[in-house]
C-alpha cells in the first residue's frame, strides 16, 4: 500500500526482528525503515550497475512522508538517468581525507614498521610539509611538491627533504589502493610525486664515508674520557661506555642503546641483539675489553636495560649532545654511526673474511650462494672481534694510562 503519514505513525517492529522495511506500493523503490530502538527512516531501493543498492533520505520526524517521497522521486531520476550516488558520495568522502588521516591509515597497513622508523617518519612530515597534514590528500599537487622540496631542500636538509617526498610518494600509491570508490575504481588516480622522478629532480645524496682515523682515535679517546668534566661522574662513565660499546662492536646506535641484561650472557661471554634492522635476532662474542665494559656497566646500572635513562623508552635515546661534548673535548668530528664505520674498516684492515665481517655486522647475504651453505658459530666470530679490539686499543694506546684506568674500571 501507499506510505502515508497514518501508515508510518503506526509502523512498528515485529517481535524477533532487528529491523522491517514497509515498501511503497505506488513509488516503486521508496521504503520505510522501523529499527529495534525505534527509529524510522525513509529510504530508497534500487539497482544499481547490476547490484541492490540502499540509500537513507532521512528520519521521519526531519521529513515528512510527502518531502521523503519527492526526494525519492527525484534521487530515482537521477539514478535512472546514469548518476551512481553512492560513489558519489563515497568519492565525496575519499576527497575530503587529509594528509595525517591518509597517514595514519597508511601506518595501521604497515603493522611491521619499526617503532623508530614511525617516529622518524612523524618527525620528517613535521619538519617538511607541518601545513599539509590538515590539507586534503587531493589537493596536494606535482606543483606544490616540488616547490616544497626544493624550498626545504636549499634551506634546510636535500635528505630530509628527499625522505619527506619519498614517503609522500609511498602514501599516495597506498591511498591510490586503498581508497576505491567500488569495483577497483579508483578516486585517486595518479601519484604527484612521481614528478621529481620523472623531472630528475631529486637531491643526489652522497653516502657518508666518514671515520675516526687512525691517528685520531687516541685524541678521540682522550677527549672521551674528559667527560667527567662536564657531567656527574656515573653519567660521564655510562656514555663513554656507551661510545666504547659501539665502536669496539659496530651495532648500530639504538641496538646498543636498547640492549637489555636478558640478552647479555656474562657467562658466556655473549650479547644477543633482538631489535635489529633486517629483523634477525644477532648473537655477537665479547672480547676481553668488551667483556669488562659489561662488567663496569652490571655495577653501575639498574633495572632491565644495560644503559637505563628516564626516558619513554626506558633507555638513552638521544646521545647527541654528549657527543657535541667529546667534539669539544677532542677536536675530533665524529657521528655515532662513524664509530660503525671505523669498526668495519678496522675489521676490513684487518683482512678479516667477507663472510666473518657480514656476520659481525649482521648484513644480509641475500645474493651470496654461498653463504647460505655457510653457518659461522658465534665462537668463529671471537677471534675476529677480539683482533678489531687489539687493533683499535693499539691505536688508542698513545695515552696508556687511560686505557689501564679503562680497564680496571672506574673504582
Amino acid at each position: 500500500m501507499k506510505l502515508t503519514k497514518m501508515m508510518v505513525d503506526k509502523a512498528s517492529l515485529p517481535i524477533g526482528k532487528d529491523q522491517v522495511f514497509y515498501r511503497d506500493g505506488e513509488l516503486k523503490g521508496f521504503a520505510l525503515r522501523v529499527t529495534a530502538s525505534g527509529v524510522k527512516s525513509f529510504v530508497v531501493e534500487t539497482l544499481i550497475n547490476n547490484k541492490v543498492r540502499r540509500m537513507t533520505l532521512g528520519k521521519y520526524g526531519k521529513l515528512t512522508v510527502e518531502q521523503a517521497r519527492k526526494e525519492a522521486k527525484n534521487l530515482l531520476g537521477k539514478i535512472a538517468r546514469g548518476h551512481n550516488p553512492v560513489a558519489e558520495k563515497k568519492a565525496q568522502k575519499i576527497k575530503d581525507i587529509t594528509l595525517q588521516q591518509a597517514f595514519t591509515d597508511y601506518l595501521a597497513a604497515r603493522k611491521s614498521l619499526k617503532a623508530t622508523t614511525i617516529l622518524d617518519y612523524e618527525r620528517v612530515l613535521k619538519q617538511v610539509v607541518p601545513d599539509w597534514l590538515s590539507k586534503p590528500l587531493v589537493c596536494i599537487t606535482k606543483d606544490l611538491i616540488v616547490k616544497r622540496h626544493t624550498q626545504h631542500g636549499e634551506s634546510n636538509s636535500k635528505a630530509r627533504s628527499n625522505l619527506a617526498m619519498r614517503l609522500l610518494r609511498a602514501i599516495f600509491n597506498f591511498a591510490i589502493n586503498q581508497y576505491q570508490i567500488e569495483d577497483g575504481v579508483a578516486a585517486i588516480t595518479h601519484n604527484p610525486v612521481k614528478f621529481l622522478s620523472h623531472a630528475r629532480s631529486w637531491y643526489r645524496i652522497e653516502r657518508r664515508q666518514t671515520v675516526i682515523k687512525q691517528h685520531q682515535l687516541a685524541d678521540w679517546y682522550a677527549g672521551l674520557m674528559k667527560l667527567s668534566e662536564s657531567y656527574p661522574i656515573n653519567f660521564a662513565e655510562m656514555w663513554q661506555d656507551y661510545f666504547l660499546l659501539v665502536l669496539f662492536t659496530g651495532m648500530r646506535r639504538t641496538e646498543a642503546a636498547s640492549l637489555r641484561w636478558d640478552d647479555v650472557d656474562l657467562k658466556a661471554r655473549t650479547f644477543t641483539l633482538r631489535d635489529t634492522k633486517n629483523r634477525d635476532s644477532h648473537t655477537l662474542p665479547m672480547s676481553d675489553f668488551i667483556y669488562d665494559v659489561f662488567m663496569r656497566r652490571q655495577k653501575a646500572t639498574y633495572g632491565e636495560f644495560v644503559f637505563p635513562a628516564k626516558s619513554d623508552t626506558g633507555y638513552l635515546q638521544d646521545p647527541r649532545k654528549a657527543m657535541l661534548n667529546v667534539i669539544k673535548l677532542s677536536g675530533i668530528e665524529f657521528t655515532i654511526h662513524d664509530l660503525r664505520r671505523t669498526f668495519i674498516t678496522t675489521a676490513e684492515s684487518l683482512d678479516i673474511s667477507a663472510y666473518a665481517l657480514k656476520r659481525l655486522l649482521n648484513h644480509k647475504m641475500n645474493n651470496d650462494v654461498t653463504s647460505g651453505y655457510l653457518i659461522i658459530d658465534v665462537e668463529r666470530l671471537r677471534k675476529p672481534m677480539q683482533q678489531v679490539t687489539g687493533y683499535l686499543l693499539r691505536c688508542m694506546s698513545a695515552k696508556e694510562e687511560s686505557i689501564i684506568f679503562l680497564k680496571q674500571g672506574s673504582t
